[in-house]
């Protein structure tokens, strides 16, 4: 089981990555700023989901 939650933190931390760069390379490339900010919501959720998966692999392994 924490094998899995392994797995799925850092999917979640991959795609926390990846949305952050999206949004630096939309900001630095003048793009439109309404991309900017649904990129940075679906950062902070995308954060919250890998805290929660976090929080499940730390209660796993006790």
């Amino acid at each position: 089981m924490s094998a899995v939650l392994g797995l799925m933190l850092a999917g979640a931390l991959a795609a926390v990555l990846v949305t952050l760069g999206l949004g630096v390379l939309n900001t630095a490339r003048g793009g439109p700023p309404e991309r900017s900010q649904k990129l940075m919501r679906l950062r902070v959720v995308l954060q919250g989901v890998a805290i929660l998966v976090f929080l499940a692999f730390l209660f796993v392994r006790g």
